[in-house]
Parts: structure tokens; C-alpha cells; sequence
């Protein structure tokens, strides 16, 4: 098993000293991809939650996968009261079976202005595999 620590060129830069994802490459070929919450700049949840679901695309898409290969899903928000905005947009991205997930609500996140930070887990097929793409994540009602 080998792990790998990243930055990928073109994704966002990360706001402090740590890395953006953990690649965990499995003896099959295949992979776990493990990405640090993300925030966004945004005037409202919406805005936010936009910008947080195109950085995860971004940093997903440099490891050769994308939001459909979302296994799991971690949500934090400074308040509950937001979570139908925050699910309006997650159904935009994540489309499909619904990952594993949590969603809490924080007193506050690193950044004040932040309402949202997110994190996932994804699950990357080796290239070789004859299995096909992991069916497409969502969100269930």
C-alpha cells in the first residue's frame, strides 16, 4: 500500500500548512482518495456551498476521479437552519446513490466567515478494472 500526500496543480490552494488530499493506493490498482474539508467565499450558504462542491470536483478530478466516486461525505455548518440550502446544492453535484454521510452543525469553523466546510472520501476503480465506475452519489430525502 502506498500513500500519497498532495497539492494538485490547478486545484485550490490549501489555506494553511497541510495537504489537500491523501491517495491511498490499494495492491488491486485501486485507490481511496481522502480530501481535507474545504470552505468557500461566497455572500451567502448557497454561494458557499457552490464553491465548496467545485473545489472537491477539482481536486478529485486531479486524482483521475470525480463526485460520483464519493463514498462518503462529512458536512459542517455553523448552522442547521441552512441545511436545506446546503442540500438544494448538494443534490446539484451529487447526483444518484447518496454516499455514506454526516452533517453537524459547529460553533464556528477556522474562518469566520465560513458557514460550510466539507470533506470526502472517494473510491477510484484500478484503471484495469472490468467492474465499471462506482454508481453515482447523491443525496436521499
Amino acid at each position: 500500500m502506498l500513500i500519497t500526500l498532495d497539492d494538485p496543480a490547478g486545484a485550490p490552494r490549501p489555506l494553511g500548512p497541510y495537504s489537500q488530499v491523501a491517495r491511498v493506493q490499494l495492491p488491486d490498482g485501486s485507490a481511496l482518495l481522502y480530501l481535507s474539508g474545504q470552505i468557500a467565499e461566497g455572500a451567502d450558504l448557497t454561494a458557499q456551498s457552490r464553491g465548496v462542491f467545485e473545489a472537491l470536483a477539482a481536486l478529485l478530478d486531479a486524482h483521475g476521479a470525480t463526485l460520483a466516486d464519493v463514498i462518503n461525505i462529512r458536512t459542517f455548518l455553523t448552522d442547521l437552519d441552512g441545511l436545506p440550502e446546503y442540500a438544494a446544492v448538494r443534490r446539484e453535484f451529487l447526483t444518484g446513490t447518496p454516499p455514506t454521510s454526516t452533517t453537524v452543525e459547529v460553533p464556528r469553523l477556522f474562518r469566520p466567515e465560513a458557514l460550510i466546510e466539507v470533506e470526502v472520501v472517494a473510491a477510484v476503480a484500478a484503471a484495469s478494472s472490468s467492474a465499471g465506475p462506482l454508481p453515482a452519489a447523491g443525496l436521499a430525502q
